[in-house]
């Protein structure tokens, strides 16, 4: 059982300790010498001084015992540690000052973080309700649209069903999106690295987007055009899709007739590859925020984008696939002169880009 006495008892033994000593002073004073005297009146302070002492830092500590036990977030452990460290310390309540306020620090930026990240998920489920709403709607009412109407033409009939199954094609588009990139944020999706020409696989790439790029009449290069095989070591399916979210954004948000260039230069040992375009540019403010899920700088772009078969998270994903490569993409971009993302990748040695050379 744990026996506990209250602040004004503590005041009140403190207060007859004291008084106590100083009648025993009064009382004997009279009877001593001078030097007697002096000597027990220096007893006396230093009594009074240690009973002050102790009595004070068992009220203070006490009492911050009670504030602490009353604090949702913080370890008893921490208080007895703190205790021990600060008594008999010098300036032990300027030191426990000072820890509690760096504790409060640390609680104040957990509760910003906290609330940060209920921001986020309040964006992230409208976002994904409106993305999700958007495709069903429309599935749903050219549907109920056959289903209404018994007068309706096969050719009608067969359009409308295209219509949604089309609507259809993109929730099935951006539910596996959102699958993956809670895979990758979960670290669940293990990266198969191996050697590959990354020049090719980009070239590969221009061929499967070169239909986009001819309706906004973009050119698309590959600069500057290795003599040889740039090889890298990395997940190819990954890259690849990488690869193609950039390029696409390129196309897609770049300058109609302009330029969309994938470059790849040497960078001690590993390969950057950059992909660049010569559009508007991204403002300062938004640099920061374009690879979040369903960010996007130009909020009416948000139906063009989605009619164009964007879900709205190819940068979210790129940015988790390259993260799990241990790289970074960068952004450079100033607005009216375009912008450029890049990234590294490993080189491999020679040794082991000789079999694969051997065997293509």
């Amino acid at each position: 059982m744990r026996f506990t006495v209250s602040s004004r008892v503590i005041a009140i033994i403190l207060s007859l300790l004291v008084a106590a000593v100083l009648t025993a002073l009064a009382w004997v004073a009279p009877t001593l010498s001078l030097r007697e005297g002096v000597l027990a009146a220096g007893i006396t302070v230093a009594a009074c001084f240690l009973l002050l002492y102790l009595m004070f830092e068992a009220l203070i500590f006490r009492e911050i015992n009670n504030i602490y036990e009353g604090l949702e977030h913080i370890k008893r452990k921490e208080l007895r540690r703190m205790s021990n460290k600060f008594l008999f310390r010098p300036e032990p309540l300027k030191r426990m000052r000072d820890e509690i306020l760096d504790m409060a620090q640390r609680k104040q930026q957990e509760i910003d973080e906290l609330k940060r990240l209920q921001v986020l998920r309040r964006e992230f489920l409208a976002d994904v309700s409106h993305e999700l709403k958007t495709p069903i709607f429309a599935a749903q009412g050219f549907v109920h649209t056959i289903l209404d109407d018994d007068d309706t033409d096969e050719f009608t009939r067969k359009k409308f069903l295209q219509k949604a199954a089309a609507s259809l094609d993109a929730l099935d588009l951006l539910v596996q999106d959102l699958v993956t990139i809670s895979q990758l944020e979960k670290g669940v999706v293990r990266m198969r690295r191996q050697p590959f020409d990354i020049a090719r696989l980009v070239l590969d790439i221009f061929e499967q987007l070169e239909l986009k790029a001819s309706r906004r009449r973009v050119t698309l290069e590959l600069a500057p055009v290795p003599g040889n095989s740039a090889w890298v070591v990395a997940d190819r399916n990954r890259i690849r899709q990488v690869l193609i979210n950039l390029i696409d954004n390129a196309i897609k948000y770049g300058r109609e007739n302009g330029h969309v260039t994938v470059a790849l230069a040497e960078s001690g040992k590993a390969l950057r590859i950059s992909v660049q375009d010569d559009g508007e540019g991204i403002p300062k403010q938004h640099q920061s925020r374009i690879f979040e899920r369903f960010y996007r700088i130009d909020k009416s772009r948000t139906r063009e984008s989605r009619e164009a078969g964007g879900s709205g998270l190819g940068l979210a994903i790129s940015k988790h696939i390259v993260e799990a490569h241990k790289s970074t993409i960068r952004v450079r971009s100033e607005v009216g002169q375009g912008t450029t993302l890049e990234f590294k990748l490993p080189r491999p040695r020679a040794a082991a880009v000789a079999p694969a050379t051997d065997a293509t």
